[in-house]
Order: structure tokens, then sequence, then C-alpha cells
């Protein structure tokens, strides 16, 4: 069944995120796949933050593998500790970049991504198993709210592959 977001514009932007976050627990609520949870929650992250790119890569073996995305078409394969989203699971934290092409190693899978956030996947135990990784096409364009938005939204994404 498709669902329709709701983002009431005229609100502080603190309580149009936390709606965000209620409307993508709906919206994936009783499904039990999570690659179509995944999808949904890029879609929906896209939709109503106009994020330029938007999508997850998952931890297989020594590399991050694209998963659902919404955007151009993008890197598939990251090694561990490369680039931004190699760096923010080798670390196990998260990366805030106000300017890529200041970050030593940055992989350029498009050169109209200007800053980027990456956020480590993490289990209850705490191995991460991907990243969610946002990218705009504006420079420093992720204030801390807007990360703290996204380090919640991540915990719900781990938690489809629980």
């Amino acid at each position: 069944m498709a669902e329709n977001l709701i983002i009431d514009p005229s609100l502080p932007k603190s309580q149009q995120l936390e709606s965000l976050l209620a409307q993508i627990k709906a919206l994936t609520a009783g499904e039990p796949d999570a690659t179509a949870n995944t999808a949904n929650t890029m879609a929906a992250l896209c939709q109503a933050r106009g994020y330029f790119w938007v999508g997850c890569y998952m931890a297989a073996g020594n590399q991050l593998v694209l998963g659902p995305f919404q955007g151009p078409v993008a890197c598939t394969r990251i090694a561990h500790g490369r680039g931004v989203c190699g760096s923010a699971w080798a670390q196990n934290r998260t990366l805030v970049v106000p300017d890529v092409e200041a970050f030593p190693g940055h992989i350029a899978c498009s050169s109209e991504s200007k800053s980027e956030v990456v956020v480590p996947l993490r289990t209850t135990a705490g191995t991460v198993i991907g990243v969610l990784d946002v990218d705009s096409d504006r420079p420093d364009d992720f204030d801390p709210e807007e990360v703290a938005f996204l380090e919640k939204t991540a915990e719900i994404i781990a938690g489809f592959y629980a």
C-alpha cells in the first residue's frame, strides 16, 4: 500500500524531522523485508528533505556494497576505510563533511555533491553492518539538528536488519 508523507512546512524544523521519523516508522511497520523498508525509507528521506543523494551501503566482507538509494547513479563498491563512507565504517562514527573536496581520499561518485553526512548502521551489539550516506549539492548543508535526525534514522534502518 502506498503512503503519503505529510510534512507541515509551517512547523519548526525539529517538529518536521520528528514527524518524518514517525512517518517512516509507520510506513515500515509490519513489513518484514529489510530491502523494501530501506528502499521506502530512502524515498521518504529524498521526498521530504530534498537530498541530492541518499542511500545505504551494506558491509560485505571488506567492502561496502550499494543498497537502496535515491538520486543519480552511484559507486557500487567502496573499500573499508576509503572515502567518507569507508572511513565512517572503519571509524564506527558519524562523519560530517562540509566540503567534500577537502576530505582526503573523497570518492567523487558525482561532481555535483558538495557536502555529505555518513552515519554507521549498527547492530544492537555495536557492529557496523553498513552506512547511511546523504549528499547535498550545496556546501556545508548539514546542521547539528539534521545530523541528529540522520543518526536516529540510521537506528531505524539498522533495525530492519536485526
